[in-house]
This record gives C-alpha cells, sequence and structure tokens, in this order.
C-alpha cells in the first residue's frame, strides 16, 4: 500500500475535484463536498497538514485508491 504524502486540506480539496468531487460550503475550518449520484458527503478540515489517517477516511469513502489518489495529486 503507498504511503499517503503530506499534504494541506485546499490540496485536498484540488485533487477531489479532479475526481468530479464539487464544493457546496464551508463551515469553519472544514469544506464540505458533494458528488452527484453519491451518498457520502466529504469534510476536509482546512488545516495546513491533514491527518494521514483523515484523508485514508476521505479516500475511502470517495471510492478511490490511495494510488489513485497519490497519481492526481502529481498532476493538480
Amino acid at each position: 500500500m503507498p504511503a499517503i504524502p503530506a499534504m494541506s486540506g485546499r490540496k485536498a480539496v484540488r485533487v477531489f475535484e479532479y475526481f468530479g468531487w464539487q464544493v457546496v460550503r464551508q463551515r469553519g475550518s472544514h469544506i464540505i463536498m458533494v458528488k452527484e449520484d453519491h451518498i457520502a458527503t466529504l469534510s476536509i478540515p482546512d488545516h495546513k497538514e491533514v491527518a494521514k489517517g483523515t484523508l485514508r477516511g476521505l479516500i475511502r469513502s470517495a471510492n478511490l485508491t490511495v494510488a489513485e489518489f497519490i497519481s492526481a495529486s502529481k498532476k493538480v
């Protein structure tokens, strides 16, 4: 399993937008994202560095693999 890189919340949002997720609102320090035809919503903390376990959970909720997420993070 590939290691998850250290990443800010804003960078994570850009990667999820690459996969079709959209920002719908921000309340406090959390950015809420949704995707059409997807039950889950993603609540991404707007921190300088998102905890690796939190990021792994968000990737899992978005039905992505860590490898897909890492390769997309290099493109955005």
